[in-house]
């Protein structure tokens, strides 16, 4: 049997580069259930902080300590990038490929890619080159290809920042699925419509720092300090 992944806890966790600190010193503890959403303004750090998160940004002091060990976290986690990261393969080679990886045969892995190609209406673009896909289209195989190994936790760095509404909508749809059958979300939008409709819970960040976290009804309904309050009624929050 598995040991639990979370809780996730960071202890004064901290990222510099050239010398400013980009985000930190960070104290947080995330539970294993539902889906966070991180917002704040442009540059506040939330990027980084996902990638800390991750495991994909050095910290340069601090802690960060998942339940269970570090390589089986990580072997447990997977990430959406902002800008999806095509290979130069068919639809279905790039589904199969994280299965491949982990030594899942061809023929299966193969099998599993189509079924999951047919979840994000790519069905019948298998062979297609991914290279040709729409920004959309490619988002949703990103975010198919990061859930197809069925991770415990999804980290994803403003996955519709650049769709239309209805491949925003195709994403959310996506996400909700995984998020209902016990795949964790924490997440970051500069939209606050899909804030509200997806959160659980939220981190505000503000100059690399975690400035408020709450429920998303708490935070949403009463934000608790000056800064929150201006980000979400549209002003300039410095």
């Amino acid at each position: 049997m598995q040991k639990p992944l979370f809780p996730l806890i960071a202890k004064q966790a901290t990222v510099r580069r050239r010398g400013k600190v980009l985000v930190g010193p960070v104290d947080l503890t995330l539970g294993g259930q539902g889906t966070t959403i991180v917002i704040g303004p442009n540059g506040a750090g939330k990027t980084t902080l996902l990638k800390m998160l991750h495991g994909i940004e050095r910290m340069n002091g601090g802690v960060l300590d998942w339940a269970c060990p570090t390589e089986e976290a990580q072997r447990r986690q997977a990430f959406v990038f902002q800008t999806p990261i095509m290979m130069r393969r068919s639809v279905v080679d790039n589904l199969a490929y994280p299965l491949q990886v982990i030594g899942v045969a061809r023929r299966e892995a193969r099998a599993r890619a189509a079924h999951w190609a047919d979840q994000i209406n790519l069905g019948d673009a298998l062979e297609r080159s991914a290279m040709l896909l729409s920004g959309g289209e490619r988002q949703k195989l990103a975010l198919a290809r990061a859930l197809i190994r069925e991770p415990d936790v999804l980290f994803l760095d403003e996955p519709c920042a650049s769709l239309d509404g209805r491949a925003t909508r195709e994403i959310e749809e996506i996400l909700q699925r995984a998020a209902a059958t016990g795949t964790r979300l924490i997440m970051s939008t500069h939209n606050m419509g899909q804030a509200q409709r997806l959160a659980d819970e939220v981190l505000f960040v503000l100059h690399g720092r975690i400035h408020e976290f709450s429920s998303a009804k708490t935070f949403f309904e009463g934000p608790q300090t000056a800064q929150a309050d201006a980000f979400l009624r549209g002003d300039i929050v410095e």
